[in-house]
């Protein structure tokens, strides 16, 4: 039976839209992401549904109120991380926003990146397949299968 972990993840734009909200996972050592940048977002609970769920993991972890938020796509996650786990992650870009970003959070520092610096920094292998995706002008929504096996990515495939 195939019973993954549900999230959400998503991308901050800066309003000039150059710009992306990321965190350092640089706060626990016992962090499967440390050392890190990812977007924010994490495990849905049993009793929201997914924009509910974006909504308040960025808000959490970077104190801001989602005003535009784009579903970019879906990825099935297998044998991720250290535990192998499976995930089934939704991904958003969010557009608009109110409030001022955290500087750090529990998890670690966040900062504006440039799009176009997010390749050179420290990522999980597999964000480099579809974080294009994310940020492209394609408006259709792309559903990816990524398996993992000992924290490589043994394939990469998807569709619009």
């Amino acid at each position: 039976m195939y019973t993954p972990i549900i999230g959400t993840l998503g991308y901050v734009l800066s309003p000039d839209r150059t710009s992306v909200l990321m965190v350092h996972r640089n706060k626990r050592d016992s962090d499967t992401h440390l050392g890190k940048y990812n977007g924010l977002g994490g495990k849905m609970h049993s009793d929201e549904d997914l924009l509910s769920c974006i909504k308040r993991e960025i808000h959490e972890e970077a104190g801001i109120e989602c005003q535009e938020i784009i579903f970019k796509g879906s990825i099935n996650w297998t044998g991720f991380g250290p535990k192998e786990e499976s995930w089934l992650g939704f991904i958003f870009l969010i557009t608009s926003f109110t409030g001022t970003p955290y500087v750090e959070n529990a998890e670690g520092t966040l900062s504006w990146i440039k799009v176009e610096d997010i390749p050179f920094l420290s990522l999980w292998e597999g964000d480099r397949y579809f974080l294009p995706l994310v940020f492209d002008k394609d408006p259709r929504p792309f559903y990816g299968y990524m398996p993992y096996q000992k924290e490589k990515v043994l394939s990469w495939q998807y569709s619009r």
